[in-house]
């Protein structure tokens, strides 16, 4: 529901900002706001543990467990069941999916809404086959993780070798074969959100990676096209993770949101 607002013409001086003294003092006082992070595919809470350090002074941080079923409606489902009354919800990739979902069943509880490297559209035909390719494979052969294949699909080259590889094959490798197998049938059987992004009337922050090969720059500017008032960051010099490649620009980021 649209509410037309008439304002009368007035005049308004600038505010001098407030000494860091009593700005401290407000942040002090002021109510940590509930925060649920929604992981990607084959991640779990370690995919957030930056942002989360990184916001603790404003946030009361959530991250849901998407490894048990095996379709974004459950998931969301088991995430709102699990969340606060009213919260601010990020989601990267996987998490995306679910979160548009939750934007369908329970937007009144959402307060705002930060998607990362993510799409609203729902997969091809070719991707669909694609997967399941590999589920096919999976239940007949032994799970390996974060292959360095993949690694190249969601990672900018230049974290290929370092520390941002091992946490993702860490992660991977905590998540395991069954839930990957899960979370794939979830992802490849998501419904278009598309048709859904212009009734999203939260504050709307859309994050990508520049180098996202997964769910490029062009599935971003979609999404910030469609849903009203939407902000658009792309991060250059960066993949599919920017929660590991760009921990603190992402933070920063997420912060400006939070006190949007």
């Amino acid at each position: 529901m649209s509410l037309a607002l008439h304002f009368e013409t007035a005049h308004f001086e600038p505010i001098a900002p407030l000494p860091q003294s009593l700005r401290a003092a407000a942040l002090a006082t002021r109510p940590l706001e509930p925060v649920v992070f929604l992981p990607g595919l084959l991640c779990d809470q370690g995919l957030w543990r930056h942002q989360v350090r990184a916001l603790a002074d404003v946030s009361a941080p959530m991250v849901a467990d998407l490894t048990l079923d095996s379709s974004v409606e459950a998931m969301a489902r088991r995430t709102l069941a699990a969340a606060p009354p009213r919260f601010s919800l990020v989601g990267l990739s996987m998490g995306g999916y679910v979160a548009l979902e939750i934007m369908r069943q329970a937007p009144e509880r959402v307060s705002r809404l930060a998607l990362v490297d993510t799409s609203a559209r729902d997969d091809s035909p070719e991707r669909k086959a694609q997967r399941q390719v590999g589920i096919d494979s999976l239940r007949h052969g032994r799970f390996v993780g974060i292959t360095r294949k993949l690694l190249g699909d969601l990672v900018h080259h230049s974290h290929y070798e370092d520390h941002v590889a091992a946490e993702m094959r860490a992660m991977a490798l905590r998540v395991g074969g069954e839930a990957f197998l899960r979370q794939q049938e979830a992802i490849m059987n998501r419904p278009d959100s598309r048709p859904g992004l212009a009734s999203v009337s939260v504050e709307t922050m859309i994050v990508v990676g520049e180098d996202d090969r997964v769910t490029p720059v062009d599935h971003a500017e979609e999404m910030h096209a469609a849903i009203p008032g939407s902000a658009l960051h792309v991060i250059p010099n960066c993949g599919h993770m920017p929660a590991l490649e760009e921990p603190e620009l992402l933070g920063d980021l997420l912060r400006d949101w939070l006190g949007a």
